[in-house]
């Protein structure tokens, strides 16, 4: 696991709390919000949020009593982001809102970011 500055992901208050809701009945305490990005969609990459166990080469740290977990290929996609919970005419869930997207698509599921997206280690 590779330590990572608190800044590389923020968590907005709100999902800190919604967050904290899911996880409040799970036997498995060692859960950690897993922030990843995958090929697909008509952009070009789509986000993967999910309660999953840190695996030896993720970056790991803790927002607000939170666990967060990226892997190395993500981290380069999200520094610097933002994860908030929103509910709105269509629908609740989690948003990223992520500084190195320069193009989405027409309903918000895939992205696409600048070439030259910091590199991370």
């Amino acid at each position: 696991m590779t330590d990572t500055p608190n800044e590389a992901i923020t968590l907005s208050d709100k999902a800190v709390a919604k967050i904290g809701e899911l996880l409040a009945g799970q036997e498995d305490t060692g859960q950690a919000l897993r922030v990843a990005v995958r090929g697909g969609g008509c952009s070009g990459f789509q986000y993967a949020l999910a309660f999953d166990q840190a695996k030896a080469d993720d970056h790991v740290f803790t927002v607000d009593g939170v666990s967060v977990v990226v892997d190395k290929v993500s981290m380069q996609f999200v520094f610097g982001s933002e994860v908030d919970y929103v509910e709105g005419l269509q629908g609740a869930g989690f948003q990223v809102n992520n500084p190195n997207v320069v193009a989405a698509c027409g309903c918000g599921s895939s992205f696409q970011v600048k070439d030259d997206a910091p590199a991370v280690a």
